[in-house]
């Protein structure tokens, strides 16, 4: 009988561990994100990234704008590690960056051209010239209406309108008999919800949040007015529970023909533009964001942006998610998959010296002028002790500013006068600012 040699029992369980393991190990990275158009493509082209890195395997959690705000701030105050990614704008970024929650992306390749990035984008979502988050996509805010509805009443819409030509213009373009409203705006309780819009409105009229000495402002008779025409627009001219409608629900409404006007967001051109998107993608146009003679425009600046909170366990992996999602090969990815139109807006200065991009959006050049017209270091009429276009940079602000929204929303349902609600507005915002030592 023959036996085999003797196998050392270093030697066998080294064996033993290797039939067990995999071919290669896997790092599973989690990423929360808002569900938004853009970032469902992302999520669909996912394969293209784990095709090339077959050591990572991307985990998805896709939430409501209000959601996932509360959820990822939640997570990263406590440290607690859930995501690996987070998409998160530029009212957080600079402030968790400050507080040491978010890994820096200072030592990103050179392939990757951080240079490339727009200089306002890119400041917004650094702190002391730190990068702490990538810019997937970044906006402005522009007008648009219906161009066959304004032929129809006699109406031509200036390159940049004033807040009395869109009130007089909703009203006469309003139909409800035949399903078309006037105007279509975002009315749902949030900070990055409806106070997005009425803040750059307020800006426009000449209102603030608060004077040099951090006093609240709701008192103003700027306010007032900014108020009280928001409602009033909301009442007579738009879509009923229009003051339950988020920014995705108000673009429904536009895109399917049940508006003349909508105030929003500038990365929502190529899906107004798409006629897979648009049943009205042939009859719109483009204006600037309303102003009220006052020096200043309804203009927003925001950035989605992808960044890794510090207690990630995966950061490397989480990076070079990053770096691929917000690269100029996605870009060309994008349009390739999805048509030009759809590639991620005001990021990149090569998207804009891109002919073929000039060409497919009419809208490229006003979301440009957009960008550049939107001032976070001084945006509004008068002074402010405050950074952020429609938002007030400080941590409180997340709280207090939906505070004010949930009354604001219930001024637009008609439930409670505008007085009382501004009302509400100071007495919420004097309480933060007071327990948060900002005012004496």
């Amino acid at each position: 009988m023959k036996f085999l040699p003797q196998l050392s029992l270093t030697v066998v369980s080294a064996l033993a561990m290797a039939a067990a393991a995999p071919a290669s190990a896997q790092t599973e990275i989690v990423i929360a994100t808002v569900n938004n158009a853009d970032m469902i493509r992302m999520q669909e082209v996912t394969s293209v990234f784990e095709e090339s890195h077959p050591d990572i395997k991307v985990n998805w959690v896709t939430l409501e704008e209000n959601i996932l705000r509360q959820r990822v701030t939640t997570d990263i105050a406590t440290g607690s590690g859930q995501y690996d990614v987070m998409t998160i704008g530029n009212y957080e970024v600079p402030i968790w960056g400050k507080q040491g929650w978010l890994v820096p992306l200072d030592n990103l390749d050179a392939s990757y051209d951080v240079d490339d990035l727009l200089p306002k984008v890119r400041a917004s979502l650094s702190y002391e010239g730190t990068l702490y988050a990538a810019p997937f996509y970044g906006e402005a805010s522009m007008t648009y209406y219906r161009t066959d509805l304004f032929e129809k009443a006699g109406l031509e819409m200036p390159d940049r309108p004033d807040w009395a030509f869109i009130k007089d213009a909703a009203a006469k373009i309003h139909d409800p008999d035949n399903g078309v409203y006037g105007i279509c705006l975002r009315g749902k309780a949030g900070w990055g919800e409806n106070i997005n819009f009425i803040t750059a409105m307020a800006n426009s009229y000449g209102a603030r949040w608060f004077d040099e000495n951090w006093v609240p402002q709701f008192d103003s008779e700027a306010w007032k007015t900014t108020l009280t025409d928001y409602v009033d627009l909301m009442h007579n001219a738009g879509p009923p529970g229009g003051s339950t409608n988020g920014a995705t629900q108000a673009l429904a409404q536009f895109t399917s023909g049940g508006c003349g006007i909508f105030i929003d967001a500038t990365v929502f051109a190529s899906v107004v533009s798409d006629p897979e998107q648009s049943s009205i993608a042939d009859k719109v146009g483009f204006a600037f964001s309303p102003h009220d003679h006052k020096g200043k425009s309804a203009v927003t600046l925001w950035a989605w942006a992808l960044g890794i909170p510090a207690a990630s366990q995966n950061v490397d992996a989480a990076k070079a998610f990053i770096m691929w999602a917000t690269s100029k090969e996605y870009t060309d990815l994008i349009a390739e998959r999805y048509g030009i139109l759809n590639a991620p807006p005001a990021t990149r200065l090569s998207l804009y010296e891109n002919q073929a991009y000039l060409d497919a959006a009419p809208f490229a050049e006003l979301t440009m002028e957009a960008v550049d017209a939107a001032d976070p270091e001084n945006p509004t009429v008068d002074p402010v002790p405050y950074v952020g276009v429609q938002f007030v940079s400080i941590p409180e602000f997340q709280a207090f500013g939906t505070a004010v929204g949930q009354a604001f929303s219930a001024a637009a349902a008609g439930t409670v006068p505008v007085d009382q609600a501004l009302a509400t507005a100071q007495s919420v915002t004097e309480r933060a600012v007071r327990q948060g030592g900002y005012m004496k």
